[in-house]
């Protein structure tokens, strides 16, 4: 398959990575971005509001893509903004590429929807059943945590403070997956039939890592004794009830409690397979050659900086 494909969340970490990807994979990319964003390296920008219909009808029928790839999704994970956008743009978006007969729409979803507790899970399991019903070819690529996930302690860690956990720092796992082997990936599942009509699980190459296991690599990049500081997760659901309570009369404050329970989530989740009673690590499918360590020691050399957006994760 050639021809051009349409981009959203182009102007991402992993927007720019798969762009890449998709570009060394022989497709023209088109990047469908905010008004006033810029230029995004390699693609056609097109400008326009991703939540408005009648912006995306007019960008889907100018470009005519084969595909679209997305790498949207919202940028705290806020009830509000999840639907708006984990669910209700990318709605948007697959009613107009269907209308113009658009092949293929490959999603970049999370693996934590396989276990729903939060909105934004429910907002992006809603439009993956919208996505598996649609009349065109899919792929729901549930990706791990990613390497920006993981690096938000690196700065203060070479400062010399402590490495924050979450009990004892391996109650949760995971199999990191770089942006770039994570584009690579997405761009495949254009071309390879065995991608295409699946949700497909993935994480970088392992084994599983812990938060722990995060700070034996950082030991090893550092040549010194990384201390630890462990944080009860009693105290992170005692935020959440002050900040529940508060938000029975502030919405401001219900916020707060969402975002909070996110960060519990994260604190107490693993991000790999889940069977139905435990998480399975061996499962978990990998892709990739991109190692968390070397990514950090990366950043400790400061040839790479530190860009997590909203995805500071411990």
């Amino acid at each position: 398959m050639t021809g051009e494909v349409l981009l959203l969340g182009a102007t991402g970490t992993i927007g720019r990575a798969t762009a890449r990807a998709l570009r060394d994979a022989g497709f023209g990319v088109v990047a469908l971005v905010r008004p006033g964003s810029g230029a995004v390296p390699g693609c056609r920008v097109v400008e326009g509001l991703v939540t408005d219909p009648a912006d995306v009808a007019a960008v889907m029928g100018s470009v005519r893509p084969v595909a679209v790839v997305s790498c949207l999704a919202s940028r705290t994970g806020a009830p509000a903004d999840a639907w708006a956008v984990d669910h209700a743009a990318h709605s948007g978006v697959l009613k107009a590429a269907v209308a113009q007969g658009v092949g293929q729409f490959v999603l970049l979803s999370a693996i934590c929807v396989q276990k729903p507790a939060l909105e934004f899970q429910r907002a992006k399991l809603a439009f993956e059943a919208e996505l598996m019903a649609a009349p065109l070819k899919w792929s729901i690529v549930r990706a791990t945590a990613y390497f920006k996930s993981l690096s938000g302690q690196v700065a203060r860690v070479q400062g010399g403070k402590p490495f924050l956990v979450f009990g004892d720092g391996r109650l949760t796992a995971c199999k990191p997956i770089s942006d770039a082997d994570l584009g690579r990936y997405l761009a495949l599942c254009l071309t390879d039939p065995s991608l295409q009509n699946r949700v497909l699980p993935v994480g970088g190459p392992g084994p599983a890592i812990t938060p722990l296991d995060q700070v034996a690599m950082l030991e090893r990049l550092l040549g010194r004794t990384v201390p630890v500081k462990r944080v009860p997760l009693a105290l992170m659901s005692a935020i959440i009830a002050g900040l529940s309570l508060g938000g029975v009369l502030s919405p401001k404050l219900r916020t707060k409690a969402e975002l909070a329970r996110i960060g519990r989530y994260y604190a107490t989740e693993s991000m790999l397979i889940w069977d139905g009673a435990r998480y399975d690590a061996e499962a978990t499918p990998e892709f990739g050659s991109d190692r968390l360590e070397d990514h950090y020691a990366a950043m400790l050399r400061g040839d790479v900086t530190d860009d997590r957006g909203a995805h500071a994760v411990f």
